[in-house]
């Protein structure tokens, strides 16, 4: 038994809300048990499926069930049913700002922005023409220095 793995008190709280294998046929090689310890392993560390130990079986086995489980909502009727036990789940929580980072890479940045239709989020709006933008958008030029200055009855 690992440091993490369910203790036999834990187990047997679990073992009765764990849904019926319906199967026939040969007993399983790798015990409920040693899976779900698997999984937990899994989500406890955040190791890839690959990297689980194989003191709880195949990686593909753990993920199997794991998934399995998943899209049935059996993970989620195990939790709803331990929450109805009084006190059995307790929601202690300690969050660390310091590994809640993302990676440089991560900003959303592409290699190529000139290649980038839009820039990130919404769409750029179009841009906002104030007081001073029109009036200069409207009126000619006020000073035209270089076609004026040889025209200029003052010079010679």
């Amino acid at each position: 038994m690992g440091r993490g793995d369910l203790t036999d008190k834990q187990w047997a709280v679990l073992e009765p809300l764990l849904p019926k294998s319906t199967r026939a046929g040969r007993p399983p090689v790798w015990s409920r048990r040693q899976l779900i310890d698997g999984i937990r392993f899994r989500v406890r560390t955040g190791v890839p499926w690959r990297d689980v130990p194989v003191e709880y079986g195949p990686w593909g086995r753990v993920y199997d069930l794991f998934r399995r489980w998943q899209r049935d909502g059996a993970w989620h009727r195990i939790l709803t049913r331990l929450q109805s036990a009084k006190g059995a789940i307790r929601w202690d929580l300690s969050v660390d700002s310091t590994v809640c980072r993302a990676q440089q890479h991560a900003a959303g940045a592409r290699k190529q922005g000139d290649l980038q239709k839009e820039p990130p989020g919404a769409p750029s709006p179009s841009p906002v023409i104030t007081g001073w933008d029109a009036r200069a958008a409207v009126s000619r030029p006020s000073c035209t220095w270089p076609s004026n200055r040889a025209k200029s009855p003052w010079r010679s």
